[in-house]
């Protein structure tokens, strides 16, 4: 392992090491317990953990399974699960649980170990997973060190993706610019409901964290970052189809699984676009056919891009 990989390791390792609300570890806790043998590990990240506020709020796991079915069982229903898991990763499910009087309401994704490692690397079209967990994270019930050890050394390869990608079109390797700009390619590469400068938000929020991992990443990857813009350019054009196609037919699969998806949906583009989704009842009855008519009507209005 080189010196600078293992900078990195340790980055994340201190990272790892902070301090969650009580709510918050009573969530992942129940998520584990959820999935029961099948759980390795949950991944804590999003607006609550960099904030703190749990109250009014909903939080952002993932939970990491040995496999999909060992998660799922074997009956039917489990079956499908974990087809549809495996081939259009990850699922999304609601979940909530009342700690101490407080309502905790979460959202959480499941993906197994191989994929949360395969889906960090460079060469991995779709950025749904190194773009979240570049970001800020925290790891809760690690099942065991070699575990814990697999998903840090993908949690550093998330980084290094990003940065790697984002160098060619950013037009300096400053932090200040860098992040940013990465953020901003990400977004539009994904079925985003958030507001222009979403990405300079996203670097000023934890701008101290991203000025100190950005010269370990770049000297982990100085070698690998030399692409021509116009190279670059049609990568990240490649990048948007597969994204916004993946999450499209995302939204249509958590029809099936995601229990209040809808509701969630209408929420959240509320939330962050400023744009009002009134969801009637018949939409509940035929969510395929609501998830449509929703896509084209809150794509006319500019809820996301």
């Amino acid at each position: 392992m080189t010196r600078q990989i293992s900078d990195i390791l340790d980055f994340i390792t201190a990272e790892w090491q902070r301090d969650v609300a009580p709510e918050a570890m009573a969530a992942a806790r129940a998520l584990a317990d959820t999935y029961g043998d099948a759980t390795v590990g949950v991944l804590f990240y999003g607006s609550c953990l960099r904030t703190g506020i749990i109250a009014d709020r909903i939080l952002d796991f993932y939970v990491i399974v040995r496999s999909y079915r060992a998660a799922y069982g074997a009956h039917v229903g489990g079956r499908l699960l974990a087809v549809g898991n495996a081939v259009l990763p990850p699922n999304v499910f609601y979940h909530e649980i009342d700690a101490d009087g407080v309502c905790v309401r979460s959202k959480y994704a499941v993906l197994s170990l191989e994929d949360y490692e395969a889906r960090t690397r460079p060469d991995v079209l779709n950025v749904s997973v190194w773009a979240r967990f570049c970001q800020p994270a925290v790891l809760l019930c690690a099942a065991d060190d070699d575990v814990y050890s697999r998903l840090r050394a993908a949690t550093a390869e998330a980084a290094k993706t990003m940065v790697r990608h984002a160098v060619p079109l950013a037009g300096g390797r400053d932090s200040e610019t860098l992040w940013p700009t990465a953020f901003d390619l990400t977004y539009r590469s994904e079925l985003r409901s958030e507001p222009e400068g979403k990405g300079q938000e996203i670097y000023d929020l934890d701008k101290d964290r991203y000025d100190r991992l950005t010269p370990l990443i770049l000297d982990a990857i100085d070698d690998d970052t030399d692409v021509a813009p116009k190279r670059a350019k049609r990568l990240w054009a490649l990048r948007r189809l597969n994204g916004k196609t993946v999450s499209f037919l995302r939204l249509i699969k958590a029809a099936f699984t995601f229990q209040g998806g809808i509701d969630y949906l209408a929420w959240k583009i509320s939330r962050h676009s400023g744009v009002a989704v009134e969801i009637a009842p018949w939409m509940r009855r035929v969510p395929i056919v609501a998830g449509l008519y929703l896509f084209v009507t809150l794509r006319l209005k500019g809820a996301f891009r």
